[in-house]
C-alpha cells in the first residue's frame, strides 16, 4: 500500500511517524509523498492546543478534497483525548488512541480493497477496515516480532530523532500532553546505544527527545540520570553528534554541562529550556516547580560557562489570572536572560486540565498581544546574538538541497556562495566561518568537512 504520513506536534510524535513509517515498510507498504498518489495517510496529530487539534482535522478534510479514494488512520495525542470526533470524519478508517506503531500497523494492514464501508457503517465503495486480532497475526506476516523494532533512519532528514523517554509525570495544569501520553517511562540505556548506532549510519546528528527528558531514568530498576546516559552514547557511539530536546533548567545538572564542554562539540551547546511566565504567581497557578528566581539563577550559571549557546525557552502569554504586572515580570525576564529564541504562544485552555477552569481568564486579544510583543522581543535578542556570531568558527550540519545549514547553537544559516549543494546532502558534519550577507548569516565551508 502507498501511504502517506503526516506529522503535528514535537519532536517526540516525529519519531513515533518514523516508527510507524518504519513499521509499514517492513510489511511491504511504500512511503510517498504526495496526497494524488496514496492509497492511505496515516495522520500522527498533536493536542498541545486547540489550534493544533484544528489543524489535523482541516489537513484531514482537505486531503479528502484532494483525493476522495484516500482512507485515513488517525494516530496521536489529540486521538488519545477526543477519538470520537476523528471516528465521525468522512474517510477515516482508523483511529489508533496513541502513538503505537504496531497498532497503526495492525489497522493499516487490516484494510482490504473491495469489500467496503464509511466509518461506522456496513456498506459503501471503497476499503473496509478489518481489524487483526492478535500481534501475532502481525508477527506472522512480519516475519520477526513487531514493536521491538529500533529506528534505522529519519526518512528525508539530514538530522535523527532518538526517543530516549515517553510521558511526564509532572501535573502543570495547563498540560493536556501527559493526559495523552500516561505516566514517565524511559528506555533501557542499551536499547539506546544501540539505536542512536543504528540512526548514526544515516544522520550525522542525533536529536535526544521524549516528553520530560529531564526525567529519564528514574523510573528504570536500575535507576539513572539523564546525563549519565549522554555519558554513554558520547563514549560509545563517536561517529555522530547529539543534541538536547527541552529540558527544564532545573534538571540541567553539572555533568551535564560538564559533557557539554568537554566533548568537542559532540553535545552541542544549545539548551531548550520551558520558562512558561516570569511573574511567579503565574508559575504556581501553572503548577510549575521552579520559582522565577530559580529559573533565573540557574540560567545565568549556564550562560557563564559558554561563549556561545543557543538559548531557547517556551512561554505562554494570558494564563487565567495573569495581569498588567505579571507580564511586565516575565517581559523583564526575557530582557534579562540571553535568549536567542523563544517558542511563544497564547494561553489555550485544554479539556480535562486544571487551567481550563481557573477564573480570570485572559481575553484572547489580550493574550495574542502580549505574545506577539514578546515574539517581537525574542526576534530582536535573536538578531543580536547572530550578529554577535559573525566572523567566529561553527560547526554545521547541512539541511538539504535549499542551501542551508544547522550550527551548533541551533542558528539557521546559508550555505555561502562559494559552495554549492547538489543532489543528496551530505551526511558529515562541516566547519566553516560565519559571515553577515544582509541580515542572514552564511557559513563559507572552504575549512572542509570534518571527520
Amino acid at each position: 500500500m502507498r501511504v502517506l504520513f503526516r506529522t503535528f506536534g514535537c519532536k517526540a510524535n516525529q519519531y513515533d511517524t518514523e516508527r510507524m513509517r518504519q513499521e509499514l515498510e517492513a510489511l511491504g507498504s511504500t512511503a510517498v509523498a504526495s496526497t494524488e498518489k496514496a492509497e492511505l495517510c496515516v495522520v500522527n496529530t498533536c493536542t498541545v492546543t486547540n489550534q493544533a487539534d484544528a489543524d489535523a482535522r482541516r489537513f484531514i478534510r482537505r486531503v479528502r478534497r484532494e483525493n476522495p479514494g484516500l482512507q485515513v488512520v488517525v494516530a496521536g495525542c489529540s486521538s488519545a483525548l477526543d477519538p470520537q470526533t476523528y471516528r465521525k470524519m468522512e474517510g477515516v478508517v482508523a483511529v489508533v488512541e496513541g502513538h503505537d506503531p504496531v497498532e497503526v500497523a495492525r489497522a493499516t494492514l487490516g484494510i482490504t480493497e473491495g469489500s467496503g464501508c464509511h466509518p461506522g457503517e456496513a456498506g459503501g465503495e471503497g476499503l473496509k477496515l478489518v481489524p487483526l486480532e492478535s500481534r501475532a497475526a502481525l508477527d506472522a506476516m512480519h516475519g520477526e516480532p513487531v514493536g521491538g523494532q529500533l529506528l534505522r533512519r529519519r526518512a528525508g532528514g539530514t538530522r535523527g530523532w532518538l526517543k530516549i523517554q515517553d510521558g511526564c509525570d509532572r501535573k502543570c495544569s495547563f498540560c493536556a500532553t501527559r493526559l495523552a501520553r500516561g505516566s514517565s517511562r524511559s528506555r533501557e540505556e542499551r536499547e539506546l546505544v544501540a539505536e542512536a548506532a543504528l540512526l548514526a549510519e544515516s544522520h550525522p546528528e542525533l536529536v535526544l527527545t521524549g516528553i520530560h527528558i529531564g526525567h529519564y531514568g528514574i523510573d528504570l530498576q536500575k535507576k539513572t540520570t539523564l546525563s549519565t546516559l549522554v555519558a554513554a552514547l558520547l563514549e560509545k557511539v563517536p561517529s555522530v553528534r547529539f543534541r538536547l530536546g527541552s529540558v527544564e533548567a532545573t534538571e540541567v545538572d553539572d555533568l551535564l554541562l560538564d559533557l557539554m564542554e568537554s566533548s568537542g562539540g559532540r553535545l552541542v551547546p544549545h539548551l531548550h529550556m520551558p520558562m512558561q511566565s516570569g511573574s511567579n504567581a503565574v508559575l504556581r497557578g501553572m503548577r510549575r516547580w521552579h520559582t522565577r528566581d530559580q529559573y533565573r539563577e540557574r540560567t545565568l550559571d549556564i550562560v557563564d560557562r559558554f561563549p556561545v549557546l543557543g538559548l531557547g525557552a517556551d512561554v505562554i502569554s494570558g494564563f487565567p489570572g495573569e495581569a498588567t504586572e505579571d507580564h511586565a515580570q516575565t517581559r523583564l525576564l526575557i530582557e534579562e536572560l540571553p535568549f536567542t529564541y523563544l517558542h511563544v504562544f497564547p494561553f489555550s485552555p485544554r479539556s480535562g486540565t486544571p487551567a481550563e477552569t481557573l477564573p480570570d481568564p485572559v481575553p484572547q486579544r489580550i493574550a495574542g498581544e502580549r505574545a506577539k510583543e514578546l515574539r517581537e522581543l525574542a526576534l530582536e535578542k535573536g538578531s543580536s546574538y547572530r550578529r554577535g556570531r559573525v566572523g567566529q568558527m561553527a560547526e554545521v550540519v547541512l539541511e538539504g538541497e535549499g542551501g542551508w545549514a544547522l550550527t551548533e547553537d541551533y542558528l539557521r544559516v546559508k550555505v555561502g556562495p562559494s559552495t554549492s549543494i547538489h543532489g543528496d546532502v551530505p551526511l558529515r558534519l562541516h566547519r566553516g566561518r560565519l559571515q553577515a550577507e544582509g541580515e542572514d548569516l552564511y557559513i563559507d565551508l572552504s575549512h572542509g568537512p570534518l571527520n
